[in-house]
């Protein structure tokens, strides 16, 4: 689950992390009302999407008064903004944030987030702040500095102060620092967090430390212990698709081939994309129905995967253990009956009642073509995707 920027501030505010003053409103009349609040000028303006590289795109500028800032807000309310991180429609702004202009000397990057690989929490840290990270992690990879958090022992101070030195911090800026870096493994290990970005991180002119932008990942298997997130949540910033899909018990994630892919299981699906791939053909979805796959659900799985305009064909790939095959081929039949579509069916059925549901899809009369086997079937697919 991801945070909307002032809501990121707002978190960091409650533990103790220095941001910015910044209002936030739906409305354009509302930005300039807060600017006049916040006066005097100059002022940045924000968009507030789920996505980064705002400022490329033109969804964060800086303006001298209340009247630009309203007439920025009346711009971009209700309209869609494209930045190189969402996809060609871009997402939708709903609401705007102000603050007064910082005049910083410096940028700096922090950031937390769980290395897979040292199976730790790793603060991250580095002197190339206001740009994306991930270039510096290209360009400049000995410029990242990172600390490992013992879960025995938490985030201890020293740590903060070692990174504080590196960076070229000196005086009150290394106990700013610390303070930062303590409070944001913190807020990492009690909220359960997934990500967490400070960029810019800046120093002012005064020689103080400010968290200009933040960006917050919540781990969404967590929630359950977090009911203070439930009305965080901004349905309007994810595709529709993902959503449905989580109200109907599976996993649906939206890629840029031409197959479809309906699987039962989340393994079984990612070697179903890979031997997709591996066969000449590129997967328009990751799709995992779930061990325990309903007929309504392959259903509602086929109604998704067929809204993707790109789907030139969709591979059924199901493994019958728990699930029974007759009973997903007859979701199949009246999924392909219901939405009518053109698009050709290949399906591989494997494990408990497969002969009696290959034998309902040899008789349906519909587009589906069925397979022996994975390898089979998805030369079949690319064939007829390609077709």
């Amino acid at each position: 689950m991801n945070l909307h920027e002032y809501q990121s501030k707002d978190l960091l505010k409650a533990y103790g992390l220095p941001v910015p003053d910044f209002r936030v409103s739906k409305k354009a009349i509302g930005i300039g009302k807060a600017a006049y609040e916040l006066s005097p000028g100059p002022f940045v303006c924000k968009c507030q999407i789920h996505a980064g590289a705002r400022g490329k795109a033109g969804g964060v500028v800086a303006v001298d008064t209340p009247a630009q800032a309203e007439a920025f807000a009346a711009k971009w309310l209700g309209n869609r903004l494209v930045t190189n991180q969402t996809d060609l429609d871009g997402k939708l702004v709903s609401k705007i944030l102000i603050e007064r202009a910082t005049e910083s000397v410096r940028e700096l990057y922090i950031g937390a987030t769980i290395d897979r690989t040292a199976a730790a929490l790793t603060i991250m840290a580095s002197e190339c702040g206001g740009m994306s990270i991930e270039e510096v992690a290209e360009l400049h990879p000995e410029k990242i500095l990172k600390v490992q958090i013992d879960p025995m022992t938490g985030p201890l101070p020293y740590q903060g102060r070692e990174l504080a030195y590196k960076l070229g911090l000196q005086g009150k800026q290394v106990n700013e620092f610390t303070k930062i870096f303590v409070g944001i493994a913190k807020m990492f290990i009690e909220k359960d967090l997934s990500l967490i970005e400070v960029n810019p991180l800046a120093v002012t002119k005064d020689g103080d430390l400010l968290c200009l932008d933040a960006k917050i990942n919540i781990d969404p298997y967590s929630l359950y212990r977090h009911p203070e997130f439930s009305e965080l949540d901004d349905p309007s910033q994810e595709d529709s698709r993902i959503a449905r899909a989580v109200a109907s018990n599976f996993s649906y994630v939206p890629l840029d081939g031409t197959i479809g892919c309906l699987v039962n299981g989340a393994g079984l699906a990612m070697g179903t994309m890979d031997i997709i791939t591996n066969s000449g053909g590129s997967p328009a979805n990751f799709l995992d129905v779930g061990g325990t796959a309903t007929r309504e659900r392959v259903m509602e799985a086929f109604k998704i995967i067929l809204e993707d305009k790109n789907v030139k064909c969709i591979l059924v790939n199901i493994f019958g253990g728990i699930v029974r095959c007759d009973l997903i081929a007859e979701g199949i039949e009246g999924a392909v009956k219901e939405v009518g579509t053109n698009v050709p069916v290949v399906v591989r059925l494997e494990g408990n009642h497969a002969k009696e549901g290959a034998l309902i899809l040899q008789n349906s009369n519909l587009n589906i073509i069925t397979a022996n086997n994975l390898r089979e079937a998805a030369e079949a697919a690319v064939r007829a995707a390609n077709s």
